[in-house]
């Protein structure tokens, strides 16, 4: 989180050509309270995360992830009022279904690191939406710079109290030397990058459709995770991580197809509208 505050400071005034910079003379209504919502939401997500880590495989906690597609259309919902077509829903069944199996015949299965999991897919689905609700605001736009940088001092904010009663300050000055400080130091730029180009993608995309990507980023994930660690996969365990990703391609093309659907729905009704026009 330090790492993102720093970098997102600096990207607020050298963008690198991720988006247009926007000169601001005031902030917004609610602006501190939209920060700590978002920043709320990023440490949990952060935390929740790695507490999956800690008691599942890699690749279990990543196809747990990929029913992220499902919390994002009922949030979108309740949150920005965008309904999804009857195929979109139909396609999301799959994807529970394989999630359901790989679940059901997982080796390294901990009911600890699977809530975790599940609770990780609503933050990062909360936080995914609200973040998509400020940067495309009607009538006030945050910058990804500007939500990168403030949320992080949010989330530090809420990191420095949950570290010093929950972790051991002298036990880790002990046991990290240069190499582990470096990997920190990676591992936050990295992140940097991952998030803020998230929140440039958000302007353009939904966040169900954005939800969808990274499901099959995780894909990718699961099996590199697999080849790294050498993460034991059963036949169905591995069949519903196959499920899932069939899941995510229909989703595709069940959202296509409700878009064309949709717009030629809306061609209709206009032209419609013109005939009865000349006809009066």
């Amino acid at each position: 989180m330090l790492m993102t505050t720093v970098c997102g400071f600096v990207q607020m005034y050298f963008p690198c050509g991720m988006y247009k910079p926007t000169q601001r003379l005031m902030r917004p209504p609610g602006f501190y309270r939209h920060m700590m919502l978002v920043g709320c939401t990023r440490f949990a997500t952060v935390i929740l995360g790695l507490v999956a880590l800690n008691y599942v495989a890699v690749s279990f906690t990543e196809t747990i992830k990929s029913s992220a597609p499902l919390f994002t259309v009922l949030i979108s919902r309740c949150i920005l009022g965008e309904a999804t077509g009857l195929y979109v829903n139909l396609s999301l069944i799959p994807v529970m279904s394989g999630l359901a199996l790989c679940s059901a015949n997982e080796l390294s299965f901990d009911t600890r690191g699977f809530v975790a999991a599940m609770a990780t897919n609503l933050t990062e689905c909360l936080q995914n939406v609200y973040s998509k609700m400020l940067i495309s605001g009607d009538k006030f736009k945050y910058t990804p710079a500007e939500l990168q940088f403030y949320t992080s001092i949010a989330s530090v904010v809420v990191q420095i109290p949950a570290s010093l009663f929950l972790v051991d300050i002298r036990g880790v000055e002990k046991t990290t030397d240069s190499a582990l400080f470096l990997a920190f130091v990676l591992n936050g730029i990295f992140f940097h990058f991952q998030s803020i180009t998230a929140y440039v993608l958000m302007d353009y995309i939904s966040p169900v459709t954005h939800s969808v990507a990274n499901t099959a980023k995780r894909a990718f994930l699961i099996w590199l995770s697999v080849l790294l660690f050498g993460n034991p996969v059963t036949l169905l365990s591995g069949l519903g991580t196959c499920t899932v990703i069939v899941g995510v391609l229909l989703y595709n093309k069940a959202q296509e197809y409700d878009r064309l659907k949709l717009s030629k729905t809306a061609d209709d009704i206009l032209s419609s509208t013109k005939h009865k026009v000349r006809t009066v």
